[in-house]
């Protein structure tokens, strides 16, 4: 009975101090709306926004490469050589390979 005067005696000392632990616990872990789950969800919107960012400059040079490409038929020439190694026909083709 001694252990539970003494537990009860510090409950009510303390009980302040413990509400607001509970509180805390709650708020910051436990909650649906937890403390974490805001930071990491704030986290992840920050990636997604720099993904978004990065397909927007993607998209934009594509665009410009293709309206480059409809326009220029020697941007088309070139790619068929760089690319796919076509040749006119009186051409020789020399391909350089970088083993690092």
């Amino acid at each position: 009975m001694g252990k539970l005067i003494t537990i009860w005696n510090f409950i009510r000392r303390y009980k302040y101090l413990i509400t607001i632990g509970i509180f805390s616990v709650i708020i910051g872990f436990l909650d649906e709306n937890s403390l974490y789950r805001r930071f990491r969800y704030a986290h992840e919107i920050q990636l997604l926004k720099e993904e978004i960012q990065k397909y927007r400059t993607d998209y934009q040079n594509s665009t410009q490469r293709l309206k480059e490409l409809t326009s220029n038929p020697e941007a088309i020439e070139q790619i068929a050589r760089e690319k796919y190694l076509m040749k006119k026909p009186n051409e020789d083709i020399y391909v350089f390979e970088d083993n690092q």
